[in-house]
């Protein structure tokens, strides 16, 4: 708050007055996050040219595997087309969307943190009593998500110069700029709400139709051509082409519309009082009633609920339909094929990467339980709790309908995965139902571990992400990587049967919903006996 308070008193009446105590300020508090969240993106990309060349090490091998995704639509909604059989150019085509998507995500969480976050919270009109400019702390905001994606767009150059500079550059700011495209779509949203949530989920509702977008259009053409995928930023990064004759002016688009976001953000900051938004709000449930904490909980968390559930069912729709053709898209690669066997089990190819996929939705799962539980934590340190504790509520009831969302929306997910996945993949709903199922034990363990942090240490509850995501590291870039099985081991998710075609082993599945059991235990007793937090 030093930092913040010494803005007030440095600045003017200007707009942008106390901009830099603000930026610094901002930057000070996500010293954690921002780097975590640098680290992560930054080793998915660097990892991929020395996994590629240890799978596809000869030309052959690689033209095989480019004439595999122009002929495999589903292959490509997921990831997208490829320009070039080079190293550097099917890192892009690897993981171009995701190191985006990424991006995306901690530009929304920064630029909404430091936007209506701290309007919520009352810290803002503390800030705004003084002579700060009433755009500095947008600014502030936008200037700190424009800083770590700058800081991955050199990461990611530096580590691909060797594949070729002028792509490495291109694909470096090509991330960079799709992070910044959605700080701006924030910052929109964050001066049309009134909730710190509901911002976040309007950016990421339009990162959503993003990726739906390009993924339709990419499924219906080989090129990136679609009209479809250019409505899509996601699908600008593709067509920037980086290590393929690269597409320069497609950076264009990204500065266009990211300029355009941004004035629109300013305008709309100017016309507003701290605290106000364009979009009404409902002072309460338009029908129906709240009976309890629970359905409170439901309440609140229901539009999320939603989503994900959605998202679920289709994943699982489409991995199951890339399921019938695996076989023919690893070939003969031995390199592919040990991958995925040492991901998802001896059984038999097929097998094998249906169990990935399981695995696969089971580690994003874990990312929604996190979040749902975190939901704790916001309705703490925004004061809402409070007035509900005041009644007839106690806190072990308060929290406990928000953990029957998060654990119960966790096994629906994976419930729902599993449908998708034996819908597309044609049959054996049985094991494949049975093999999204097992994963869910492993999701409550780092649900629980969210709770543990929330009750007995709340000022590092958001440390919940920085485990998930080492979690979905670890099994995502783990087994190319061919890392010790001691290190895989570190997840929870390492510990599951393989299935379908693996034999069920009760006995890791006990032992995590256990362990699930005395984590959620242990944060509740914490949160029983500590003082409530108030930001």
């Amino acid at each position: 708050m030093s930092a913040a308070s010494h803005a007030v008193r440095s600045g003017g009446s200007r707009p942008l007055a106390g901009t830099g105590p603000l930026l610094r300020f901002a930057l000070r508090r996500d010293r954690l996050t921002i780097p975590l969240w640098l680290a992560v993106n930054a080793l998915l990309v660097l990892s991929m040219p020395g996994t590629l060349s240890g799978l596809y090490g000869s030309p052959a091998e690689r033209a095989g595997l480019v004439r595999q995704v122009e002929a495999d639509s589903a292959l490509r909604a997921m990831v997208g087309p490829v320009f070039g059989d080079s190293l550097g150019a099917l890192t892009a085509w690897r993981v171009g969307v995701y190191a985006g998507v990424l991006a995306a995500v901690l530009s929304l969480l920064v630029v909404v943190r430091h936007t209506r976050d701290e309007e919520e919270s009352g810290r803002q009109e503390l800030v705004a009593s003084g002579a700060v400019g009433r755009r500095a702390s947008l600014t502030a905001a936008l200037l700190a998500a424009a800083a770590a994606d700058a800081a991955l767009a050199l990461l990611v150059t530096a580590g691909l110069a060797g594949q070729g500079a002028p792509g490495a550059l291109a694909f470096g700011l090509g991330i960079a700029g799709t992070g910044l495209f959605f700080a701006a779509t924030a910052a929109v949203a964050a001066q049309l709400t009134q909730s710190a949530r509901l911002a976040r989920g309007l950016t990421a509702g339009a990162l959503g139709a993003a990726f739906v977008l390009r993924a339709a259009g990419d499924a219906a053409t080989d090129d990136g051509s679609s009209v479809l995928t250019w409505l899509s930023p996601l699908g600008w990064l593709e067509n920037l082409r980086p290590f393929a004759d690269e597409r320069w002016w497609v950076l264009g688009l990204f500065a266009a519309a990211t300029g355009l976001q941004a004035l629109a953000a300013y305008a709309l900051a100017g016309r507003r009082d701290v605290g106000t938004g364009f979009l009404p709000t409902r002072p309460g449930p338009a029908s129906g009633r709240l009976g309890g904490a629970g359905a409170l909980a439901w309440r609140l968390q229901r539009g999320a609920v939603l989503g994900w559930s959605l998202g679920f069912l289709l994943a699982g729709a489409v991995y199951g339909g890339m399921a019938r053709g695996v076989a023919d898209l690893v070939g003969e690669n031995d390199g592919a094929r040990r991958i995925i066997e040492r991901m998802g089990g001896q059984s038999g190819l097929t097998d094998a990467f249906l169990s990935t996929m399981a695995g696969m939705l089971g580690m994003i799962a874990a990312l929604y339980v996190v979040a749902s539980v975190l939901r704790l934590h916001g309705e703490e340190t925004s004061g809402r709790a409070e007035p509900v504790l005041a009644n007839a509520v106690g806190r072990l009831r308060w929290a406990a309908g928000h953990l029957a969302v998060a654990f119960g929306g966790s096994a629906l997910l994976m419930l729902l995965a599993g449908l998708g996945l034996a819908a597309g993949h044609g049959g054996r709903a049985g094991p494949i139902l049975g093999a999204c199922l097992v994963q869910v034990p492993a999701v409550w363990v780092v649900g629980g571990l969210a709770v543990l942090l929330h009750g007995l240490a709340p000022r590092a509850a958001t440390a919940a992400w920085a485990v998930a995501g080492a979690f979905l590291l670890i099994g995502w870039v783990g087994p190319a990587l061919d890392v010790p099985r001691a290190v895989l081991d570190v997840s929870p998710f390492g510990h599951l049967p393989k299935l379908p075609g693996g034999g069920m082993e009760w006995g890791p599945v006990l032992f995590l919903a256990g362990l699930a059991a005395v984590l959620v235990g242990a944060g509740l007793a914490g949160l029983r006996r500590r003082d409530l937090m108030v930001s």
